[in-house]
């Protein structure tokens, strides 16, 4: 009776053991993946408008993610200089340690520099400690590049999740996502369907995503955006909308008069 009761005791205590480990293990699961359920543009319009990239109603942020590339960059650099519009630049840390004169030329345009990782990798699984350190480490090259400190911090592919939400909160980074996109980044895009892509959900107050880059993407993807960018200034243009960097988007605050950008414009 004795060994019988030893054996039900070990019986109950393993099962408790693996009981504790398994919610544990489903705890953990639910802190990495469970952000990620904001990449769902419906999810994120409703539960945080902020994270939508919603601001003023009179502006659109014009952000851009995966550069510094030298053989495209330029390119968007050249257009919104000539159309006098400055952007967000997401970029990734060790393109822009590779091509630190890229990351002085996007300040120089008077463009805001944004993190979007020190590598392009999706989260399979989580790495919390890893993304605390690639965080920090491109916030110090843009730090110390482009002498400015970075507000901005979106993840690669657009996934946020526990791990890479701390590691942007422990920066000091605001997490933002968008609320229209080219779609710029496969083989069949062309500068029509980004245009049609982005325009059918451009309003006043929205984040716009694009790529000045293509090392993500189908080659040579970059240049279908970069024909659709004339079109799409143009474009808000005449809706009255101003196109600018987050810095000026007013994202978390409540203001319905005209933009201080077009106001000052308008002097």
């Amino acid at each position: 009776m004795v060994g019988r009761s030893d054996a039900g005791r070990t019986a109950v205590s393993s099962g408790a053991v693996a009981g504790a480990v398994g919610a544990a293990a489903a705890v953990a699961a639910a802190w990495h993946i469970g952000p990620a359920a904001t990449w769902l543009p419906p999810v994120r319009r409703i539960l945080s408008p902020a994270l939508d990239g919603r601001g003023h109603p009179a502006h659109v942020a014009l952000t851009f993610d995966d550069g510094p590339d030298p053989a495209s960059t330029p390119h968007f650099l050249h257009v919104l200089d000539e159309y006098r519009v400055r952007a967000t630049f997401f970029v990734i840390g060790s393109s822009l340690e590779r091509h630190p004169a890229l990351g002085r030329a996007l300040v120089a345009g008077g463009h805001e520099v944004a993190v979007h990782g020190w590598q392009h990798e999706r989260p399979w699984f989580p790495t919390p400690l890893r993304d605390v350190r690639e965080v920090t480490r491109t916030v110090g090259a843009v730090r110390q590049i482009c002498g400015t400190v970075p507000q901005w911090y979106r993840p690669p592919y657009g996934i946020l999740t526990g791990g890479r939400l701390a590691a942007a909160r422990r920066a000091g980074l605001r997490p933002v996502l968008w609320s229209a996109w080219g779609r710029d980044w496969t083989a069949h895009a062309d500068a029509r369907s980004v245009r049609a892509s982005v325009l059918a959900d451009l309003a006043g107050g929205g984040t716009v995503l694009l790529h000045d880059a293509d090392g993500w993407s189908a080659p040579g993807a970059w240049r279908a955006a970069l024909g659709a960018l004339p079109g799409l200034l143009a474009e808000c243009r005449r809706l009255g909308l101003t196109a600018g960097p987050l810095a000026e988007h007013g994202i978390g605050r409540v203001d319905t008069g005209p933009h201080p950008e077009r106001a000052r414009r308008h002097q």
